[in-house]
This record gives C-alpha cells, sequence and structure tokens, in this order.
C-alpha cells in the first residue's frame, strides 16, 4: 500500500504518472483547428476522472456550439455538521492553434489528474472540486460560464485554485521577466513557482507559500489588488473569472511567457519541460490541500 512507500518510490511514481499524463494530452488541441486531438484529450480526462466518481459535465454555449467543462466532486469523509463550501480546484485543457501545449496547459492538467488520484482515498477538511475547464484560450469562457452560474445560486467556495502552467524552470540568472516594478522585488531567476491571488486569499497565500517551501521547492506570493488591474498579467488565467464576482481564487503558474520561450509556440514540448520541477509543485500542492 501507498502509505508504506519511501518518499523517493512515492517521487518516482508520481513524476512517472505525471509523465504518462502528458504524454496523453500534449497534442493539438485547438477545439476549432486540431478537433481530433481536442475530443482526444477531453475524453482522456473524463476517463481519468471516472476512476475517482461521478464526473459531471457543466456544458455551455459559444457562437452556436455546446462546450464542456468536466466536473468531478470528491466529497469529504462522513463529518457531521452543516454542509462546508468545496476548494475548487481547475485547469483548462484547450491550447492555442498550432501549439502541443506541453507547459500550456497539460502540465496543469496532469497535476488536476494526480490530485484527483491522491485525494479519492483521503479525507480532507473540505470538500475538492476538480474542474477541467475548456476555452480559456478564448478569453476564459468556460470558467466564466461556470462561475456566473455558481455566483447565480449564490453558492460560496472556500478557496478557487486555478492551475496554469506549472512545468516550466529555468535557474539561470536573468531568466525571469516581470511586469513593470516587480523586478526589484522579486529574483531574476526562473527557478520557482508562483501564487497570485486576491486580496481575500492573503492568509492562504501566505500558508500555501509556506507548505510548499517546506517541500524543499522555492516559491513566491503576490497579491493582486482590483480584481489583478493593476497588473494585468495577473488575470491570465481562469482565476480571474472567480476574481470579477468576488470569490476568493489564487493562480498557482511558472509565469507563462514571462519565463518560458516556448509559450504559445509549436516548440511547447513535453521536452522543453522539467518534470522534476513538475513533480515538486504536485507535491507541494497536494501538502498544501492537505493543510486547508
Amino acid at each position: 500500500m501507498q502509505e508504506n512507500h519511501h518518499p523517493e518510490e512515492t517521487t518516482r511514481e508520481l513524476k512517472a504518472n505525471l509523465q504518462s499524463h502528458l504524454v496523453q494530452v500534449v497534442r493539438d488541441r485547438d477545439p476549432y483547428i486540431a478537433t481530433g486531438g481536442y475530443f482526444y484529450v477531453r475524453e482522456y480526462i473524463r476517463q481519468q476522472f471516472r476512476q475517482y466518481g461521478i464526473v459531471e459535465t457543466h456544458s455551455f454555449e459559444i457562437s452556436g456550439r455546446t462546450h464542456e467543462n468536466l466536473v468531478l466532486d470528491i466529497p469529504r469523509g462522513d463529518r457531521p455538521g452543516k454542509p462546508k463550501p468545496p476548494i475548487l480546484i481547475g485547469a483548462h485543457y484547450d491550447a492555442v492553434p498550432g501549439s502541443p501545449g506541453a507547459d500550456d496547459n497539460a502540465t496543469g492538467i496532469a497535476v488536476l489528474l494526480e490530485i484527483a488520484r491522491t485525494f479519492a482515498t483521503e479525507t480532507t477538511r473540505y470538500p475538492l472540486r476538480l474542474i477541467a475547464f475548456d476555452m480559456e484560450e478564448y478569453g476564459l469562457c468556460g470558467s466564466t460560464a461556470y462561475a456566473t452560474e455558481l455566483a447565480a445560486k449564490r453558492e460560496p467556495l472556500r478557496l478557487m485554485i486555478s492551475l496554469e502552467m506549472l512545468g516550466y524552470c529555468n535557474p539561470q540568472p536573468h531568466s525571469q521577466q516581470y511586469p513593470p516594478g516587480l523586478q526589484y522585488i522579486y529574483p531574476n531567476q526562473g527557478n520557482y513557482i508562483a501564487l497570485i491571488g486576491n486580496n481575500p486569499t492573503l492568509i492562504d497565500l501566505i500558508r500555501i507559500s509556506r507548505i510548499i517551501k517546506k517541500t524543499g521547492l522555492p516559491c513566491q506570493w503576490l497579491p493582486a489588488g482590483k480584481k489583478g488591474h493593476l497588473v494585468p498579467d495577473t488575470r491570465r488565467s481562469d482565476h480571474a473569472s472567480f476574481w470579477d464576482l468576488g470569490y476568493p481564487a489564487i493562480m498557482i503558474t511558472d509565469t507563462a511567457n514571462l519565463r518560458n520561450p516556448h509559450y504559445h509556440q509549436p516548440s511547447d514540448t513535453i521536452e522543453t519541460l522539467d518534470l522534476d520541477f513538475l513533480t515538486g509543485v504536485c507535491q507541494g500542492l497536494i501538502a498544501s490541500i492537505r493543510k486547508l
């Protein structure tokens, strides 16, 4: 049983699992141009989720065409008391035309699937809701449709976490760029994972960054006031749909094109990723979810 594994063995297994998800997901999968890859990846996620519970399809329409967010609820163990709001963890599965989207965002999907596998057999303090979002690259359409429905039903969330590009690392000096001003505060090496949250997540930002650092991975955090409008780069993923509706939300990211030269390029392939870094991110997140 997994409990008896040595940490190195568990790390090796996690890395192998992440790699096998990447092999399935990294392919052209733009919803309009690369429909074969797009449907393949969506069904792969559905089949993986199905091992851990009932998969709900949240459908929404764009230009007369139906798109799907895939939703897996992992309830807490049977505990008395009033139901607690879920921690929603999301990653988008679509990619831009002409890019196999390894970092953007096969890495987020791979980690989402490993979070599902880990917590399917563990009790957490809050229920988990895992969502593979569609149409992020077309203006955050999938997460906007979902968040809008949640808000209309007045459903609370403990926290929303967006997994957005988690696998590119460059320890070289000056490998990390920033929006103007931030370069004076943060390191110039692109070897950390970044947490970006709105004001209500401040305590979570501090806690999660502490937990991730304890696992041995460098971590930086940035509070984004005014729903991220002061630094527009902080709004570039599905968490922004939740910020706009007043939900507490955090993006976890390797900072995209501020570090990764393969962003939105045909060269965004598995070979450019650092799988040890990605495994570390996944371990840090799993440790954080256990403590939240």
